[in-house]
């Protein structure tokens, strides 16, 4: 057997790849926004998961076509061009940073509980810039010493959770549940739509199925399986939870929770299971926050190698650890805690993940428009232009079902971005 085919992974673990990447903060934190809503939410899954599928198809046949991709720009450039190249890169490394400061709000949501100050909005802005630059330490020691982290920080954070998700439908209330429905003014149609962007947040990372293509056996059959695989399995799980949470704790606590999942451990086995959630949960969330942040700086680097970025993001220490590139990074990270902060953590979560979902829209809009054009030597056919359609009116969806500031936010950040290469970054130079 070929020594490079043994390390190939299979369609199983691939799968669960795809689902890892999916299954994080919004796991912890979703909870706490979506009860604002109430039970109705458990239909926006179902929709959300119809979309990200959508999507997944979509990212599948871009990784046939496209078996060595690393970045957005590798599947966008062929079909789009060099700008739109450059846009999906940016905007999707940008995503990757913001939705950083969401998982650092998830973490220390957890964390307060056992700390002995009070959860004020002035102690989590605080502990959250603390714990962004603690992580930035970190991965300052490089990336073996980040995925070593990572790792324990998923084997002890996930366990206890686990036995909340199997060992709770003994506390399960259906009158609680029934009671949560619908806690807004709005019919249960526009509740359900309007959560499709905070829900979305939960499946960013589909895409990774197929920027892994390149280390998975038989890429053309198991890529398409691990991607759809992994997002079913991420929705399957997402909504068990909602549905379990909702039918333990009444909306209006869960609302104002900053750490819903030790809320619902607490009302099933009693206070002294509350530390112990909560210790495990933001130690997950923790992992996950360092894990991002190593990704964020090697994308970083990539797309400065590239010249989409300025140079310093592409200096690496003599450890491999992007240190200057992530710098600027937790530098922006630290002022968007402060632009972000809101009287309880759902609502300053709920911005974070609108603003990451309105980004990475942006992103999937050009893979959609990749499928649907082709590129030279490479032309669509009727599969590639139904799953480009397929994708475009799902991003279609999610874009109008965002608030509008955030649209506009997005639209901005995306101009400015442009301009700034075009201007005065090496895309200037290759006009």
């Amino acid at each position: 057997m070929n020594a490079s085919a043994t390390r190939k992974i299979g369609p199983v673990l691939a799968t669960f790849v795809v689902a890892n990447n999916m299954i994080g903060s919004g796991f912890f934190l979703l909870p706490a926004t979506l009860a604002q809503s109430g039970g109705v939410t458990a239909l926006a899954w179902l929709l959300g998961t119809v979309l990200a599928v959508v999507l997944g198809g979509a990212f599948a046949r871009l990784a046939r076509q496209y078996p060595d991709m690393q970045s957005p720009d590798d599947y966008v450039r062929p079909a789009l061009g060099r700008d739109m190249g450059f846009l999906a890169t940016t905007l999707y490394w940008i995503s990757s940073w913001v939705g950083n400061n969401a998982i650092a709000v998830a973490a220390f949501g957890y964390l307060v509980i056992l700390l002995p100050i009070d959860d004020s909005p002035a102690v989590r802005l605080v502990g959250q810039i603390m714990l962004i630059w603690l992580m930035f330490a970190l991965n300052l020691l490089g990336p073996r010493g980040i995925a070593r982290f990572q790792s324990m920080c998923v084997i002890f954070g996930l366990l206890p959770v686990i036995a909340v998700l199997t060992a709770g439908w003994a506390s399960f209330d259906g009158d609680i549940y029934r009671a949560a429905w619908n806690v807004t003014d709005q019919s249960d149609a526009t509740v359900v739509f309007s959560s499709l962007a905070p829900i979305f947040w939960a499946f960013v990372g589909l895409e990774t199925g197929a920027m892994i293509a390149g280390v998975v056996d038989d890429p053309d059959r198991n890529v398409p399986r691990a991607t759809i695989g992994g997002i079913l399995i991420a929705g399957v799980v997402y909504l068990v939870s909602s549905v379990l949470m909702m039918g333990i704790v009444p909306a209006s606590e869960m609302a104002v929770s900053s750490a819903p999942f030790a809320l619902v451990a607490g009302k099933m086995f009693g206070a002294w299971a509350i530390p112990v959630i909560a210790a495990a949960a933001a130690l997950k969330a923790t992992g996950t926050l360092g894990g991002w942040m190593l990704v964020t700086g090697e994308s970083g680097a990539r797309a400065a190698q590239r010249g989409m970025l300025p140079s310093i993001f592409g200096r690496l220490r003599a450890n491999g650890s992007a240190g200057w590139g992530l710098l600027i990074v937790a530098a922006a990270m630290s002022a968007i805690v402060v632009i972000t902060s809101a009287p309880t953590v759902g609502d300053q979560f709920r911005v974070l993940i609108d603003m990451v979902v309105m980004l990475v829209v942006m992103a999937y809009i050009a893979a959609g428009l990749s499928l649907l054009l082709g590129a030279p030597g490479m032309p669509s056919g009727t599969r590639e232009r139904l799953l480009g359609m397929g994708a475009l009116a799902a991003c279609g969806l999610l874009v109008y079902s965002s608030p509008v500031k955030t649209l506009v936010g997005a639209l901005i950040v995306a101009l400015l971005a442009w301009a700034a290469w075009r201007g005065f970054g090496r895309g200037a130079k290759q006009a």
